[in-house]
């Protein structure tokens, strides 16, 4: 029996008393900072803030672009609005009371030539024209003669225009030419003095030739 106490004392100290061994501890080891729930994060992964934090500026720098652009046409009317307040008024334009007229009917500015392509799909037609407008004796000379040189481009602009949207047809005889007369007299004045009194009387032609 002493023998048998003594076998039992010799067990291996790591079984129970029911003679199975007792489970070994297991050591976790640290978690990676470079791993995310035990799985290894891609590279992309790991440079994604930084690539969001570059993009912004960019981002931002594109849309301001855009915002100058979609804002450009809203700037460029209010700026030809502001410049159109600074446009002097018949009364400004109007000569001084008292001041002796030259002559009753009015005086005379003269339109460089313009050149235009008629409407003519079946050949190569052209019209060069040269107007001289009649201005009413009511305004200054001097100072409208400096209004209608500033202008000049535009009503230029408004012959050429609408001499290209006429027809072989429409320049020939006297009662076409008395027609883009008129036309023309609405026209300039419409443009110079709008919501005013005419001040251009006539629009006459200095040189007109269709070619």
């Amino acid at each position: 029996m002493a023998k048998d106490k003594n076998i039992e004392e010799q067990k291996d100290p790591q079984q129970g008393d029911l003679g199975e061994a007792r489970p070994e501890r297991v050591t976790t080891p640290p978690a990676d900072p470079k791993t995310a729930g035990g799985r290894r994060m891609p590279l992309s992964g790991k440079y994604l803030q930084w690539i969001i934090v570059a993009a912004v500026p960019v981002i931002c720098a594109g849309a301001g672009f855009g915002l100058g652009r979609l804002l450009g046409p809203s700037a460029a009317t209010d700026t030809a609005g502001s410049a159109g307040q600074a446009v002097p008024t018949q009364a400004q334009l109007a000569r001084p009371e008292g001041a002796e007229k030259d002559s009753q009917k009015g005086w005379y500015f003269d339109l460089e030539p313009v050149v235009a392509n008629l409407n003519e799909p079946s050949a190569t037609r052209y019209v060069r024209a040269a107007l001289t407008l009649e201005i009413s004796n009511d305004l200054d000379q001097k100072k409208t003669t400096a209004f209608l040189q500033e202008n000049a481009p535009l009503l230029k602009n408004l012959l050429t225009i609408y001499l290209a949207s006429q027809t072989i047809e429409d320049m020939r005889g006297d009662r076409n030419l008395r027609r883009i007369q008129l036309e023309m007299l609405d026209s300039f004045n419409e443009k110079l003095f709008p919501g005013g009194v005419p001040q251009i009387k006539q629009v006459l032609f200095k040189e007109f030739a269709v070619q």
